[in-house]
């Protein structure tokens, strides 16, 4: 790919949030004030607020553990726990309806975990039902599932589909068999040509895949024979996440061996390798990890630049309060963030005292509002205009940021960025750098960069 520079990578590839939020989730306070969050919910959903509504339900429930995985899960076959779980998620979901408008179209809509399809098909009609009557989803509203192939039936998909669920994303990680062994996710291929044939004969609008690069045992040649297969599948997108190895933070990460992992030279390999094999195959790519064919509506919002971010990572829900449900799961409405208990007895137990079950979250100051639109601006549109955010914030740029304009000056020099008349544009191979450039206006990264919070750039 041409403007790909493994050389430039190598020097920016350091660790650094990803920008799903700003701040983001370290910077969350513990002694966040439930009143004043019950306030903000009241205050953003007044009679006169019409602005869409972007809903989240976290499933944590997992057959098996992957040893990779990063996202908060609970491994068990207990039918019952389950159960309790769905029972205090409708709870939890009644509380929140006390104080939000109902007549707020519902434009966005997923399911993530864990694995939501460890739910048997009758809990999934069940809780899809409960959801339905009591929201009001707009007639095009994007409705999304992670789903696990492995266990997975027709009945399944067939439930996900006749509820209102439309898109589908799921993990392949890599078709080698010897990867898979060593990530304990044993997914045969002809398993996932299936499932994705069963989102064709259901007409479900899209599928998402997921791979990791990074994984032990991973190659530059090994990897191009699972994108090569990818290729030929031909899901509407694709994400190629790098495999963040942070044992001090997932202990289940230890039953990786070390030694097995590519170094890190050998990953921007195979992450130039997949990166130009995926934009020569058709895919554009839309930043960090995510790409989508020319006719997807992330491709047409990143050329309109109405491109969006949230905790589900690139978006087309522009001006869309998020409601998260379930263990951590994280809201973000007006100038909130608040993220729900982490373990089921806390969470349990402030449902049951009929408390919202908030564990953290955070207010944001004008500051963070005005960090907050620059951040996501350069990370969506990956452009900026200063006499954009002056208007909006009624400030001089130049002035306010002159520390972090300073910062850019790297950039700069390595062709990363250029400067416009009234702001500046990122280079074709700066989009691989994204997050860095971002960093230069985050306010909170020079004091939460030692604490070993973030993965790696890339």
């Amino acid at each position: 790919m041409k403007h790909f520079d493994i050389e430039i990578l190598k020097k920016y590839n350091k660790p650094g949030p990803r920008y799903t939020s700003y701040p983001t989730a370290p910077n969350f306070k513990t002694n966040f004030p439930h009143a004043k969050y019950i306030d903000e919910i009241i205050r953003t959903n007044g009679n006169e607020s019409n602005s869409p509504l972007s809903i989240y339900c976290h499933i944590p429930f997992c057959d098996t553990l992957c040893y990779f995985c990063g996202c908060n899960t609970i491994i068990s076959n207990n039918r019952e726990r389950v159960s309790k779980y769905v029972d205090f998620l409708k709870e939890e979901i009644d509380l929140m309806l006390t104080y939000l408008n109902t007549e707020r179209k519902v434009n966005q809509f997923h399911w993530g975990g864990g694995t939501p399809t460890h739910l048997i098909p009758e809990e999934i009609l069940d809780l899809k039902n409960f959801i339905n009557e009591r929201f009001n989803f707009a007639p095009n509203a994007e409705q999304s599932c992670e789903i696990d192939p492995r266990g997975l039936t027709f009945e399944h998909m067939h439930t996900l589909k006749s509820t209102g669920f439309n898109r589908i994303s799921f993990g392949v990680q890599d078709f080698n068999p010897v990867v898979q062994k060593a990530i304990n996710r044993i997914q045969p291929e002809e398993l996932t040509r299936k499932v994705v044939q069963w989102t064709k004969d259901l007409g479900f609008n899209s599928v998402n895949l997921d791979l990791i690069y990074g994984l032990p045992h991973q190659n530059v040649s090994e990897f191009e024979v699972s994108i090569d297969k990818i290729i030929d599948i031909n899901p509407e997108r694709i994400a190629l996440f790098n495999f963040a190895y942070v044992p001090w933070m997932k202990e289940h990460q230890k039953l990786i061996d070390e030694k097995a992992l590519p170094s890190a030279e050998e990953k921007l390999e195979i992450f130039e390798m997949a990166i130009t094999k995926l934009t020569d195959a058709g895919y554009v790519f839309i930043g960090m990890d995510h790409f989508a064919k020319e006719d997807d509506e992330l491709t047409i919002a990143l050329r309109e630049k109405k491109l969006q971010r949230n905790f589900q990572g690139y978006t087309t829900n522009a001006g869309a309060d998020l409601y998260a449900f379930g263990l951590t799961s994280i809201s973000q409405h007006g100038r909130t963030y608040a993220q729900n208990h982490k373990t089921e007895k806390e969470y349990f137990s402030a449902i049951d005292k009929g408390f919202l079950p908030i564990s953290k979250g955070y207010i944001l100051s004008e500051d963070d509002l005005l960090r907050r639109k620059v951040i996501m601006k350069i990370m969506c549109d990956f452009q900026l205009n200063y006499s954009e955010i002056e208007n909006e914030f009624q400030i001089n740029f130049k002035e306010y940021f002159k520390s972090s304009l300073e910062k850019l000056d790297t950039f700069l020099n390595d062709q990363l960025l250029i400067f416009t008349d009234n702001g500046f544009k990122v280079t074709e191979k700066g989009i691989f750098v994204i997050r860095n450039i971002a960093i230069c206006f985050d306010a909170f990264f020079e004091l939460k960069k030692q604490t070993g919070k973030f993965s790696k750039t890339l």
